[in-house]
């Protein structure tokens, strides 16, 4: 079944009532994903849900769709009633549910490109400016299934040619994942420094950029690489031992100089989680290097195996922070740079380049946004963009500037995350020097950012008395007088839990 994309409307009738059913099915089907959420959980709503799209109702029909062939199969094994029931109880003409795999059976065409990602957006060439609207996904651009000798063509998913290092931002946020990622894509014959290299950062920061920058780079240096998604990746895995080639699947995977894996957070189930371990082992043990992209640090990963988690922190792991307002400055007169050379018509004056930059904090893509909306605008209306047409058309995508509330488990993962131990270590009753510094310090953070008490704070850590938070608010307190650089970190580490 070929997709179209938009949501629309079952059932006949003038395009009014068309307009009313689509509207009515799109809400039913937010509920149903809410419920779904609440049900099933945060991790497993990610994992499988996130991206599953309604394309229509019609006929009683429900026609759903995913990205990939591996999505479909495992909703339609595991999920397939439970979103049926849900479905029916929010709308009651619904009696079938159908996922379709968005993107197939459609002709053959190249893949479009995706959107440049946070960090992304040096000035490109006028004669390739990007898409005015967001295309599909990296997932969304793989071929069906791996295909050619004994159970897999793992030529990976494409690389995106527009994702470089020559196009990377750079600034102090991801200066030290650029320069580990350049160190990595450049190895010279001797063994791997930083292996595996292990990204983490929010949505939309450039994490992903990066892993296409370091395949193009390695790729041109003659190594052999293959840059995979978690889905893709164990997409082919099952289809390995569905046609009894698993041994040649993980054979042609361990023959590569350099294995680039995106979101890896992603990767469910035990025996496939069992072969990314061997996988990353027999690689590393190998000598040869290993890339691994998520959206949080691997002491986080729950439904990875604690061997895999330790295996990955083992490594070189990196965080790309969130952007300031200089790197989201640069991103944008780079995008805006972009697009003018394809539309010379198209003008921003600085006081709105520099409203949108300071009005849009929370990563690149949205800044992506913001452009493709000020140039349909000005080319759709004929009219300049004002200050005025800026606020109205990003309205959406400023982020709500009222007081964040922070909440205690909050700052015991990002603490944790920062000096690399777990949040069960925080909360345990070791007393080693890697752990008690970042405890005290998540201690002191919840007493100058909660509005809890003592006592509460306490319990919070593990069911500690009031005395050994004190003991540790003082400390810190003492601390950061003497101590510059630990100050440094300290108010970094609340200017991340405010933003």
């Amino acid at each position: 079944m070929q997709v179209e994309g938009n949501l629309t409307g079952g059932g006949s009738g003038g395009s009014g009532r068309g307009d009313d059913a689509a509207a009515e099915n799109a809400q039913a089907w937010t509920r149903v994903k809410r419920r779904l959420r609440a049900e099933l959980g945060e991790d497993i709503f990610a994992s499988w849900f996130a991206r599953l799209e309604l394309e229509e109702v019609n006929a009683g029909t429900a026609r759903l769709s995913v990205p990939t062939r591996f999505l479909k199969s495992w909703i339609e094994s595991h999920y397939l009633d439970r979103v049926l029931n849900t479905f029916r109880s929010e709308l009651e003409q619904v009696a079938r549910i159908e996922v379709g795999v968005r993107g197939t059976g459609a002709p053959a065409r190249p893949a479009a490109p995706k959107p440049l990602s946070a960090a992304t957006a040096a000035v490109r060439a006028p004669a390739a400016p990007a898409p005015l609207t967001a295309p599909a996904s990296p997932s969304a651009t793989e071929t069906d299934a791996p295909r050619g000798e004994a159970g897999g063509d793992l030529s990976g998913a494409p690389l995106d040619v527009r994702l470089s290092f020559v196009n990377f931002v750079v600034a102090r946020s991801n200066a030290l994942a650029h320069a580990a990622a350049e160190r990595v894509s450049r190895h010279d014959g001797e063994a791997p420094l930083y292996n595996p290299l292990y990204v983490h950062a929010g949505v939309g920061l450039g994490k992903t950029h990066l892993l296409h920058a370091i395949g193009h780079a390695a790729r041109e240096a003659g190594r052999r690489v293959i840059y995979l998604t978690a889905d893709r990746f164990m997409y082919g895995f099952v289809n390995a031992l569905k046609t009894q080639n698993a041994l040649a699947f993980k054979e042609r995977l361990r023959a590569i100089d350099l294995l680039v894996l995106d979101d890896v957070q992603f990767i469910q189930g035990k025996s496939i989680q069992a072969e990314f371990g061997h996988t990353i082992n027999a690689l590393v043990d190998a000598g040869r290097q290993v890339v691994v992209a998520s959206d949080r640090p691997p002491t986080e990963l729950d439904a990875l195996e604690e061997r895999v988690r330790s295996r990955l922190a083992g490594g070189l792991v990196v965080e790309i922070g969130g952007l300031d307002e200089q790197l989201r400055a640069s991103i944008l007169s780079a995008r805006l740079a972009a697009v003018q050379a394809a539309h010379p018509n198209f003008e921003v004056s600085p006081q709105v380049a520099a409203y949108v930059a300071k009005a849009i904090t929370a990563n690149g893509r949205d800044l992506e946004g913001a452009v493709n909306r000020l140039l349909a605008h000005a080319t759709l209306t004929g009219s300049p963009v004002t200050m005025e047409t800026a606020e109205t058309a990003i309205r959406d995508l400023v982020k709500n500037r009222e007081p964040k509330r922070i909440k205690i488990e909050d700052i015991q993962k990002l603490v944790a995350s920062r000096y690399n131990v777990s949040r069960s270590d925080i909360l345990s009753e070791r007393r080693t020097a890697a752990v008690v510094k970042p405890r005290q310090i998540a201690m002191y953070l919840s007493k100058v950012l909660t509005l809890r008490s003592l006592p509460e704070i306490g319990r919070r850590f593990g069911g500690r008395d009031h005395t050994t938070v004190l003991h540790a608010v003082r400390k810190i307190e003492k601390q950061i007088g003497e101590d510059a650089v630990l100050g440094d970190e300290v108010e970094l580490l609340k200017r991340m839990l405010q933003d």
